[in-house]
């Protein structure tokens, strides 16, 4: 199994988890399909499904464009209702049900973003990978999950540093608010991991790092530090990752 990172970031989030046994799941749409198609060769036919986080753009704006390449696609009941999509390929799916998409499972888990904003994270599985949890755009998770195999996880921000860029003028007050409302700190994301299994473990990706607020090299020693041993990456386009089943 291999993980391509097409994009992590308030410019679009799209990953493709591609096993060696040729399903491919394709994970947010919120980079154009033509960069999905240059990133496959332009084969596009081994595509099993793409699941879906939340509505807004970075994440699912280029929608359209998977259902329209008769992909199947998962979401929450809402993030369809207000993207106004509807097509026979396209699947809204409810907290805490397993659903197979080839030799994938994805099993959706409600988890904190904006108000009223409904938004999934996933536990993902598959022979070759073993079990992924996939969480983007969350203030906390409130479970703690025990074999886990590999973790994208966000850490957007650093408590300290947006303070200050709030202070000194940076950002407004209102990115501030759907920041912390709406995203998870390093701090958050070090507990997370810390009350985590992670004995298993083989990659922990840091995903949907903020431009502004957040300092890269810090936060992957500082995961690194209570991570002991495992592989450690802040997520960047074109990234092509082995993520297989066990670091054994």
């Amino acid at each position: 199994m291999h993980l391509t990172i097409l994009g992590s970031s308030s410019s679009g989030n799209g990953y493709l988890l591609k096993a060696d046994s040729g399903e491919i799941l394709m994970i947010e749409a919120g980079v154009s399909f033509g960069k999905v198609k240059k990133a496959l060769g332009g084969d596009i036919s081994h595509i099993a499904g793409c699941i879906i986080s939340h509505e807004h753009g970075d994440h699912a704006g280029h929608v359209n464009e998977v259902l329209d390449a008769f992909i199947p696609t998962y979401m929450h009941p809402v993030t369809a209702e207000r993207l106004k999509v509807k097509a026979s390929n396209l699947h809204t799916i409810k907290e805490g049900t397993e659903h197979y998409i080839s030799g994938f499972s994805v099993t959706p888990v409600l988890v904190k973003h904006d108000v009223g904003v409904p938004c999934y994270a996933y536990i993902i599985h598959h022979t070759e990978c073993g079990y992924v949890l996939f969480a983007t755009d969350c203030a906390y998770i409130k479970n703690r999950y025990k074999g886990l195999n590999n973790i994208l996880i966000e850490a957007n921000y650093d408590t300290n540093i947006i303070m200050n860029n709030v202070n000194t003028g940076i950002i407004n007050k209102k990115h501030y608010d759907h920041t912390i409302l709406g995203h998870m700190s390093i701090e958050t994301c070090l507990e997370t991991l810390q009350e985590t299994d992670l004995s298993r473990v083989n990659n922990i990706i840091l995903i949907h790092l903020s431009a502004q607020n957040s300092n890269e090299r810090e936060f992957v020693q500082k995961v690194q530090d209570v991570a002991l041993g495992k592989k450690v990456l802040a997520a960047h386009k074109g990234m092509n990752i082995e993520f297989n089943n066990t670091p054994f």
